[in-house]
């Protein structure tokens, strides 16, 4: 099959990211240029997860059918959840991490004044879905979600929603994406909770999207989770396609099914609203969005190498390898091309990996201490420590 050139799986073949096989359908095989793209991602997006005020957790993946049933999973789910048998019970790799993050606030034994609480999963899911929807990094049966879930009051669902709702677009704007579309799902036909439970639940949502100033909603009849409404957040890319990433998920079942609680100042027990929340959604599918967004042309603080050190003749082998050195120990991502071969082939051999930056070392600079940064407008000899840190600012995330 001949794929075009800005096709996600096209760009990963070519830049030697990732590959599926077979073996293993719909789970991705990172190659390490890959890996590095993905880390770079979720390290970004977990600082900014820290930087809001969510603790990181970790849930099994694997758990027994009682919690699933309890939840309402085995229910509305149980289709698409891998199945495994432990002597007389049945447990199942997780779909989602919503059931493992309420255990973990009902053990916290909290009270009102530790709400909102907000846990934080990058948590590795696996969903067996059908053969013929697998699709590239888009849809795949193991994937990374950039989870959470914030148990809060109801007075205090506006403001969280808002809060989530800034981070988006700030998260959004550091990854290039200008352009996004809000979609309101509503109640499904198949659904746990009462009809005045999603009444309340839909119009506090509605409410709340007002009041961060999403603008108009797209709606989305029946596509709701079980458990409740959802907004969804859609990326437009640079062809103008719609991408489907971020949800926040308003939910007010899930916590009564779960027998959660907390203790509110009167000392009475009290029950939780749950918001699933997530801002990329799938890591897997965001770094394929993020490959055809930008054809493969990564900002610099996202290529999976940021600069190729290339020597010219053997002499100059050693100076290159100190520059790679000192730069890899300030975290840049460096490749040292030192082997045999001309300028021309080394610069050829970076674009085709989309290496954004390019360095040549001849006698000249290795004498003077100095680079020669070359780019489609030409070449230009800069001063190693000028060279230096310009390339370690330009290169590092965004703040």
């Amino acid at each position: 099959m001949s794929l075009d050139i800005h096709d996600h799986r096209a760009i990963g073949q070519r830049m030697s990211l990732f590959h599926l096989q077979d073996e293993a359908p719909g789970m991705v095989f990172w190659h390490p240029r890959g890996f590095a793209l993905y880390r770079a991602v979720e390290e970004h997006i977990r600082r900014r997860v820290a930087e809001d005020g969510y603790q990181e957790v970790r849930t099994p993946q694997l758990i027994d059918r009682a919690l699933w049933e309890a939840s309402g999973h085995w229910v509305n789910f149980a289709e698409h959840m891998y199945q495994v048998r432990d002597g007389d019970r049945v447990m199942a790799m997780k779909p989602v991490n919503c059931p493992g993050h309420g255990q973990i606030f009902q053990r916290s034994a909290p009270s009102y004044r530790d709400l909102p609480m907000r846990l934080a999963e990058f948590g590795s899911c696996h969903r067996n879905e059908p053969s013929g929807v697998l699709h590239g990094l888009l849809r795949v049966r193991n994937f990374v979600q950039d989870d959470a879930h914030i148990f809060c009051a109801e007075e205090q669902i506006g403001g969280e929603i808002r809060r989530f709702c800034h981070l988006l677009r700030r998260v959004y704007r550091d990854f290039g994406f200008d352009s996004m579309l809000v979609r309101f799902s509503s109640r499904p036909a198949v659904r746990a909770g009462s009809d005045e439970v999603w009444d309340r639940a839909e119009a506090m949502l509605r409410a709340c999207a007002v009041e961060a100033e999403l603008g108009e909603l797209e709606p989305q009849p029946g596509q709701g989770a079980f458990y409740g409404p959802k907004l969804e957040f859609v990326l437009r890319d640079v062809h103008g396609r719609a991408w489907s990433c971020g949800t926040i998920q308003l939910d007010m079942v899930l916590p009564e099914r779960l027998g959660l609680h907390y203790i509110d100042a009167r000392g009475e027990r009290v029950r939780p609203v749950m918001l699933h929340r997530a801002v990329l959604g799938s890591l897997e599918r965001f770094v394929g969005v993020l490959l055809e967004h930008h054809h493969g042309v990564l900002p610099l603080w996202l290529a999976p190498e940021q600069v190729v050190i290339a020597s010219i003749a053997e002499d100059q082998r050693a100076y290159a390898e100190e520059i790679g050195r000192r730069l890899q120990a300030r975290g840049a991502r460096v490749v040292l091309d030192v082997e045999g071969s001309t300028i021309a082939r080394k610069v050829a051999l970076a674009h085709e990996r989309g290496v954004p930056r390019f360095w040549a070392i001849g006698r000249r600079e290795a004498e003077a201490r100095s680079v020669a940064i070359r780019s489609e407008r030409g070449s230009r000899v800069v001063p190693l420590e000028e060279a230096i840190e310009a390339l370690v600012a330009e290169g590092s995330a965004p703040p």
